[in-house]
């Protein structure tokens, strides 16, 4: 029986779709051969003007019992990746007592774990996916993913509830099991922190912990006398120091520069001092971004600035594109 080819392409599905089910649904292979058809994996077709992630691409081809996992997991949480891991291999899992996937530009796992369903894909849970990255990340980067799986953001989406996981029970699973890589994990979740909001809030923090300093709180806001003032990454209420990572949005937005110009304003006039880091300030310029905070915290009062000095966390040297 003749077939509208266009027709039934749209039928299908949204975006990706398995070669097999065009041709068992009537459509001509001349018809899957067409130019607005792309090919990211053998045996599967994609809508050009499209253009779905790897993840969605590969959907199709998932057997059942088959989760997405370790970084591509990641990025299906939304976590903070380096650059090399966004542009990686995807990696899926099988179910146990099936074969690991075998196909080009993907690196298959056999593993036990729990797959549960994000964004409507299947998905190692928040838990296992922290274990499995910890073989493959450097440890500040395995951090900014817990930061991020455990982070109770202050506006909540109502169709993405966070956190993902309480870093409690994070915590707890990691001791009771004894998985590969469980104590490296063990390591970086004792130093992952609520509040934090981005991968290099993350970095400022474990450069400046690293070096001694105290633990400061992690994404509070501070007050004067007419009420809050604002958000700050990182303060020391004790001493009122605050350090500020400054990323893009508070140079390119003017709403967001205003905003910044009446916080630091009110913050200083409070007697709060905030030192402002850059991106150099946490890749290379990191001894200056320590000093900086050292003579902030001495000057207001704190007796003893760097009271754990301990060999730094952070991995050197670090890419700045990173």
């Amino acid at each position: 029986m003749r077939v509208d080819g266009d027709s039934a392409l749209g039928q299908l599905a949204v975006s990706a779709f398995r070669v097999g089910d065009a041709l068992d649904a009537g459509i001509g292979e001349g018809r899957l051969r067409g130019p607005d058809l792309v090919r990211p994996f053998h045996g599967v077709r994609v809508r050009s003007e499209l253009d779905p992630e790897l993840v969605e691409a590969y959907a199709p081809l998932l057997r059942t019992g088959d989760r997405f996992s370790h970084l591509s997991a990641a990025s299906i949480w939304g976590c903070p990746l380096p650059a090399w891991a966004e542009k990686s291999a995807l990696h899926v899992t099988a179910s146990p007592g099936s074969t690991r996937p075998r196909r080009v530009g993907v690196t298959g796992h056999e593993s036990d774990g729990n797959a549960v369903t994000h964004r409507g894909l299947p998905v190692s849970d928040p838990m296992t996916t922290f274990l499995e990255c910890s073989g493959l990340l450097r440890l500040e980067d395995l951090v900014a993913i817990g930061d991020h799986l455990i982070l109770e953001p202050r506006r909540q989406d109502g169709a993405d509830p966070r956190p993902y996981v309480e870093l409690g029970a994070l915590r707890a699973w990691l001791a009771s099991t004894q998985s590969r890589g469980v104590r490296r994990a063990r390591v970086a979740a004792d130093l992952v922190r609520p509040g934090v909001e981005s991968r290099r809030e993350t970095r400022l923090r474990l450069l400046l912990v690293g070096a001694g300093l105290p633990e400061p709180l992690c994404g509070r806001s501070i007050h004067d006398a007419a009420g809050p003032i604002g958000w700050f990454d990182l303060t020391w209420p004790e001493w009122k120091v605050a350090a500020e990572y400054d990323g893009d949005q508070h140079r390119t937005s003017d709403e967001q520069y205003e905003k910044d110009i009446s916080r630091f304003d009110r913050a200083a006039a409070a007697d709060w001092r905030v030192i402002r880091v850059r991106k150099r300030g946490v890749y290379e310029e990191r001894a200056t971004t320590v000093r900086r905070v050292i003579e902030a915290l001495s000057k207001n009062g704190c007796p003893n600035p760097v009271p754990n000095r301990r060999k730094p966390l952070l991995h050197t040297p670090i890419e700045i594109g990173n």
